[in-house]
C-alpha cells in the first residue's frame, strides 16, 4: 500500500467508496455512493436506471459530466468505473430519495477539499493514514513502522516512475523480484501463506516482515540512485540485488532463532479476533 491506495478509498459511514484524483479533484465512484444512499444489493442496475431516467427528464449534461476511469474492483482489477466530482455527484444524490443525502453532500465536500490540503501540507495525509490504522485497531507500534514502510515504498516507485518503469505491470513485476529475494516467496504466493485474498499483504504483516520489507525496498531504491539505472532490465537487476540484501539477513535472523522462520501465517485478521494482539 502508497499513499494514493490509502486515498484511493474513503469511508462514510462504514461503507466505503472509492475515489480517484483526477484533473486536479477528487472523483468519486458512482456505484459505491448510489449503494450508501439506497442500501441496494443491485447499485448498479439502480445507477443504470437513474441515468436513463436523469437523461429523459433533461438532465443530459450530468451524464455528458460523468467520467470512467479505472478503479480497483471487488475482485482486485483494475477496472473502468463511471464516477463523477463533486458539484456533478451532488446533481446525481439529489435525484435520489434517501435520508442519507444531506449529510452525503456535507461529507463529499469535506472529502474533495483533503486532497489540496494535502498537497499544501504533506504531513496530512500520514496523518489521515495514522487514523485510518487506528480505527482498523492496529497498535501504534506496529502502526509507525507500516507509515514508515509506506513512505519507503513511495519513495522507491517515485524511483521507478522517473527511471522508466512506471506502468501497474512493471511495478508488479519489480515487487515480485523483491519478495521473492527477500522472503522466497511472490507477492501472491505470500498472500496464501497467510490466508489472504484481496487484502493487503502488508496491513499483515509482523514487525520483522516489515523491516525486511523496508530494508529490501530501501536498498533497492539506493541501488537505483547509486548505479544510476534506467530502463526495466537495470530496474528488475537492481530489485533482485536489493532483496537478496534483506533475504540473507532474513535468513541470519533465522538461524540465530533456532531455525524459526520469519515468514509467519498469521495476519491482522486472526490477530485482531485475539484482543487487538499485536502484531510481532
Amino acid at each position: 500500500m502508497t499513499l494514493n491506495d490509502i486515498a484511493r478509498v474513503a469511508v462514510f459511514e462504514g461503507k466505503h467508496i472509492r475515489k480517484t484524483f483526477h484533473e486536479g479533484a477528487w472523483w468519486f465512484s458512482i456505484i459505491d455512493v448510489v449503494e450508501v444512499l439506497t442500501g441496494s444489493d443491485r447499485p448498479r442496475k439502480y445507477w443504470n436506471d437513474l441515468k436513463k431516467k436523469l437523461i429523459t427528464e433533461g438532465y443530459g449534461e450530468v451524464s455528458e459530466k460523468i467520467g470512467q476511469l479505472k478503479m480497483t474492483a471487488p475482485d482486485g482489477k483494475m477496472r473502468l468505473t463511471d464516477c463523477a466530482d463533486t458539484e456533478t455527484m451532488f446533481r446525481i444524490i439529489q435525484s435520489i430519495p434517501s435520508p442519507k443525502v444531506e449529510p452525503l453532500k456535507r461529507w463529499l465536500a469535506r472529502v474533495g477539499r483533503e486532497r489540496i490540503d494535502e498537497i499544501e501540507n504533506p504531513e496530512l495525509a500520514m496523518a489521515r493514514m495514522k487514523e485510518f490504522y487506528e480505527k482498523k485497531g492496529y497498535p501504534k507500534a506496529w502502526i509507525d513502522k507500516r507509515l514508515r514502510g509506506i513512505a519507503v515504498r513511495q519513495d522507491l516507485t517515485d524511483e521507478w516512475q522517473t527511471r522508466g518503469a512506471g506502468s501497474s505491470l512493471a511495478y508488479a513485476i519489480l515487487t515480485n523480484e523483491i519478495m521473492q529475494g527477500a522472503f522466497d516467496l511472490k507477492v501472491e504466493e505470500y498472500k496464501e501463506v497467510k490466508g489472504l485474498a484481496r487484502e493487503n499483504l502488508r496491513d499483515h504483516m509482523t514487525d520483522i516482515e516489515l523491516i525486511l520489507t523496508m530494508l529490501a525496498e530501501a536498498t533497492t531504491t539506493k541501488l537505483h540512485r547509486d548505479r544510476d539505472s534506467r530502463g526495466f532490465a537495470p530496474l528488475k537487476k537492481d530489485a533482485h540485488d536489493g532483496g537478496a540484501v534483506a533475504g540473507r539477513t532474513r535468513k541470519d535472523i533465522e538461524e540465530q532463532s533456532g531455525g524459526k522462520p520469519v515468514v509467519s501465517p498469521e495476519n491482522f485478521k486472526r490477530l485482531a479476533g485475539k484482543g487487538r494482539k499485536k502484531l510481532a
